[in-house]
């Protein structure tokens, strides 16, 4: 279900604006109806308030729990099950922030993503983006929402920038709290600075050579590391938030001296902070998790050479849950499930008498 169409949903049944913005605002940060000053009883016409229960239902519906897998540093990954019975994942974060999905699978095929493996399935409404941060908010504290779960949000723009403008007023979560990740399209630099709530804006960089961003994102949009920057350097000044730029340390693929080289001369004096992300590793796949030291050492390098860098830790770890891989074990265990079931019934035993 869309934002849209909720809100006419309320209209039809008589909310003017502040009604309308109540119960989004009470929807989005997961409030009972009866805290605030003005009870529903008091101030809701009487259409919308018979209705009200059938509306709660409804879009707590949108994204309900499967499964929480807890870590060791205070995340939680959540499997969420979607009104049509896709899946997708939410994790919530340290110090409250919620890394969400936009899309179910994903068209881009990062050669390191689990999700990408399993190519787009469909695109997630903007209602559904939204009831991941509430059902999140039924949980902890959200005061954060990151744009960088499954799919990738350029190829849900629409979507994805209705929800940004509700979780960026009635949701309470302040702009620069608002981080949309993207692989880099061209879409996005030209929609967000028109919008009214300007998120921040993450980058997926992972190297600085174009023929390894072409193999390792094969069907990103053909932007250079170069152009990417620049890109981003437009946006960082118009918004006044520094970009921020995702590096996934591959061992033996982006962690050597010459890409330190190539983040120095694309990064040098740009408004930016590098995220450098040690792999998180997926079975299967061909890439490496390089040493907590070895990453902490390429971080120190790049600090003295002027480029600030964050040096963080895939959160979930040690619950085996890189993007995509609770999504993959439950459609597998599934799959198992079936398999079992379709087998013939094994004939009893002839026993003598």
């Amino acid at each position: 279900m869309q934002i849209e169409a909720i809100r006419q949903r309320l209209r039809a049944l008589g909310a003017k604006t502040p009604h309308e913005q109540r119960l989004l605002r009470d929807w989005v940060r997961a409030r009972p109806h009866t805290q605030g000053r003005r009870k529903p009883d008091d101030f809701l016409p009487l259409a919308l308030r018979s209705a009200l229960h059938d509306l709660d239902a409804e879009l707590q519906g949108l994204a309900r729990l499967i499964s929480s897998h807890p870590g060791e540093d205070g995340s939680a990954r959540l499997l969420v099950g979607l009104n049509d019975g896709q899946t997708v994942e939410s994790v919530l974060l340290p110090r409250g922030g919620l890394c969400v999905s936009s899309q179910v699978g994903c068209a881009v095929g990062c050669q390191f993503c689990m999700t990408g493996q399993s190519g787009l399935i469909r695109q997630v409404s903007s209602g559904e983006i939204v009831a991941q941060v509430a059902l999140a908010r039924s949980q902890r504290e959200v005061k954060k929402v990151v744009f960088m779960g499954m799919g990738e949000p350029a190829h849900n723009l629409d979507n994805v920038l209705e929800a940004i403008d509700l979780l960026g007023s009635e949701g309470n979560i302040g702009h620069k709290n608002l981080v949309f990740s993207t692989v880099g399209d061209p879409r996005v630099f030209e929609r967000l600075p028109l919008e009214r709530v300007k998120p921040a804006l993450a980058l997926s960089l992972h190297t600085s050579k174009a023929e390894l961003r072409e193999r390792l994102l094969p069907r990103a949009p053909r932007i250079s590391p170069d152009e990417l920057v620049e890109l981003g350097e437009q946006y960082a000044r118009q918004s006044a938030y520094p970009i921020q730029y995702q590096w996934t340390l591959l061992e033996g693929v982006n962690d050597s001296e010459d890409e330190l080289d190539g983040i120095v001369r694309l990064l040098k004096g740009k408004y930016a902070i590098l995220n450098m992300i040690p792999y998180n590793s997926i079975p299967g796949l061909e890439f490496k998790r390089p040493s907590w030291e070895r990453a902490a050492e390429i971080a120190r390098t790049l600090h003295q050479r002027g480029i600030l860098t964050k040096l963080r830790d895939s959160a979930g770890q040690d619950v085996d849950g890189g993007c995509g891989q609770l999504r993959a074990r439950s459609l597998a265990n599934t799959e198992q499930t079936i398999q079992v079931l379709r087998r013939p019934a094994t004939q009893p035993r002839a026993h003598n008498a």
